[in-house]
């Protein structure tokens, strides 16, 4: 990373990092291990799998978009390192009840535990976006968000992997996953340890160098979760710079549920992989996304720039037409296939490469988008102004994943759902390119 290696040596970066890293670890390792405990060790029919992705990822965006509002209003108003204990003492609690649900492959209990690490996220997100721009200076910001986003995706690498790993089958093909229900309670009291040093981030007036925009959200608290959404969408959404910011990432997270929720149904039912294929391919994401996070920072130089945006969407986009064009040629085994058989076929390898390039151009296309967001807002409103991208986020998502959930109970295959993911980055494109634009007025570099 440019200039930003040094943050990974001090307390004002680390412990946050570090808390970061093991609550993203923890999610996916959950939630990669529920997944394939069930479309694997407990579903047998491809509709009922397509729709359980469908679900779970619907579940787990649903409390971003009621209680964001709630979390941005408190991490302006409190001490953001006491809140972000007390949320990562809570995934302790929540990880007892998933370990629970994992141990006795109990459907509800997965799926209740899933909602509420979703609320558990809802809470820590505009912690961990407003802490930067406070601790930070402000030519280290898109360093340390780069950092962030890279942590966080080899985290999702490193858990989605364990949690593959650790849904085991016997030689009788059953299925059980008593050690991912040890993992994650470990990997939850490791991250509440972690939270104890980030340095205290109390509520700061302190302007981050623009000038205090009277139509930013205002600083205060209303507990009326769907009036105050309602007020701070409207309230952000008013200023031109963050409505284009906002609408260009939410597109992306959009396609990005779609794809997502879809990993899992396409490597069974159209690769003929078995979940050590679909471990590979959440890895490969995982890997595709940290190094656009590194790449896009070393090409930008350390500025807050939205002018790679529309290339990186177009080539994206390029690249999921790649994957579809070659899932239509795929001619699956009559018996599920590891991960070398995968690799021996012929287009075993393009299949990698077209993920991985969906995957780095889209790390390379979201990190400025966050920085943007931070360094363009005073500080003191940078954790409402995240809290409000995160409703539109959701509901971005939420729609995306209803959307994919009706469209497979028509009958839509999950190579033609691909379609839909490139469709989007074309909006994408349109966003990064105005959003440049208002990068520019805003006086970014």
């Amino acid at each position: 990373m440019q200039n930003v290696t040094h943050l990974l040596k001090t307390r004002r970066f680390v412990p946050l990092f570090v808390t970061q890293f093991l609550g993203a670890f923890n999610d996916n390792l959950f939630r990669t291990a529920m997944v394939l405990l069930v479309i694997y060790g407990i579903y047998r029919s491809a509709a009922q799998e397509a729709a359980f992705s469908a679900l779970a990822g619907g579940l787990f965006i649903l409390p971003f978009f009621l209680l964001s509002a709630l979390s941005g209003q408190l991490a302006d108003a409190y001490d953001k390192a006491r809140i972000a204990r007390a949320v990562k003492t809570a995934e302790i609690l929540i990880m007892i009840f998933g370990a629970a649900g994992l141990y006795y492959q109990n459907i509800p209990s997965l799926l209740v535990a899933l909602t509420a690490m979703g609320i558990h996220s809802t809470f820590f997100g505009p912690i961990k976006y407003a802490i930067l721009p406070q601790h930070l200076e402000r030519d280290e910001v898109l360093g340390g968000t780069g950092l962030v986003e890279a942590g966080t995706y080899i985290a999702i690498l490193g858990g989605t992997i364990l949690g593959g790993l650790l849904v085991v089958q016997d030689a009788d093909g059953t299925y059980h996953a008593e050690y991912a229900a040890l993992c994650v309670l470990l990997v939850a009291l490791a991250g509440r340890v972690a939270g104890q040093f980030i340095p205290a981030a109390p509520p700061s007036t302190e302007d981050s160098g623009t000038v205090n925009d009277p139509d930013l959200p205002k600083a205060e608290l209303d507990w009326h979760v769907v009036r105050a959404s309602i007020n701070l969408v409207k309230a952000t959404m008013h200023v031109p710079r963050l409505f284009v910011a906002i609408m260009a990432i939410s597109f992306f997270w959009a396609i990005g549920a779609v794809l997502a929720a879809q990993f899992p149904p396409l490597v069974k039912n159209v690769f003929g992989g078995d979940q050590s294929v679909a471990t590979l391919f959440l890895a490969i994401f995982s890997i595709g996304v940290a190094v656009g996070s590194v790449i896009i920072n070393r090409l930008l130089k350390g500025e807050v720039s939205a002018r790679f945006a529309p290339m990186s969407a177009l080539l994206m986009g390029a690249c999921v037409i790649a994957l579809y064009v070659l899932s239509l040629g795929w001619t699956p085994y009559p018996e599920l296939v590891g991960m070398k058989v995968f690799l021996e076929e012929p287009a075993g390898w393009p299949v990698v490469l077209a993920l991985f390039g969906v995957a780095t151009f889209g790390g390379m296309f979201v990190v400025p988008l966050y920085a943007f967001l931070t360094t363009t807002v005073p500080k003191s409103e940078t954790a409402r102004t995240v809290a409000a991208n995160n409703i539109v986020n959701a509901g971005a998502m939420v729609g995306a994943t209803v959307l994919l959930f009706v469209m497979v109970q028509a009958g839509v295959s999950v190579e033609q759902t691909l379609l839909l993911v490139a469709a989007g980055t074309l909006v994408s494109a349109w966003l990064g390119k105005k959003l440049h634009r208002a990068c520019l007025e805003a006086g970014c570099p």
